[in-house]
């Protein structure tokens, strides 16, 4: 199983690189991403938590009763965002910033046009927790994490709160 890097892995900085081969490695790595994922609770992962700097994530935005199905699942290849409005203030979490969650401001809807693991180009409407869901893993692909938007304030004590949690 592929493993998650954590905060303040210097990885997670670094801008991921556009991806221009659809192949078997791409699809075996996509299917790897998905199953840590689930296993993890995630609704969605970049290619750069597993150690991967190429512009790929997920999004598997759970159901009313907090199910994902694999039918849902969305594969997002090359994904740019081309058209953001609106605002939502949104609890977020992160597999790469472990057990911590606090209310980020987003855009509340956006158009992303993305390809597919066989390189085929889509387009989507994103809105609310889709849309969210959208901007935080980008953000990933452009070496951002969602503490990077906290205020000075909050994100003091989110470092005060990491230095605790790692002293022994």
């Amino acid at each position: 199983m592929l493993e998650v890097i954590t905060y303040p892995n210097p990885l997670l900085r670094q801008i991921s690189k556009p991806v221009e081969v659809f192949d078997e490695e791409l699809h075996t790595l996509l299917d790897g991403m998905y199953e840590v994922m689930l296993v993890k609770n995630g609704v969605g992962i970049s290619a750069i938590q597993v150690a991967k700097p190429i512009r790929a994530l997920l999004i598997c935005i759970p159901d009313e009763e907090g199910n994902q199905h694999k039918e849902d699942l969305l594969e997002v290849i090359n994904p740019e965002i081309i058209e953001k409005d609106g605002e939502i203030i949104f609890s977020e979490g992160c597999l790469s910033v472990p057990e911590f969650y606090e209310d980020i401001k987003r855009y509340s809807r956006v158009k992303v046009v993305y390809q597919d693991r066989f390189g085929k180009k889509h387009e989507i409407t994103a809105q609310d927790y889709l849309a969210v869901a959208f901007q935080h893993e980008i953000d990933h692909l452009n070496g951002v994490l969602f503490v990077d938007k906290l205020s000075i304030v909050k994100r003091k004590k989110f470092e005060k709160g990491l230095k605790q949690k790692h002293k022994f």
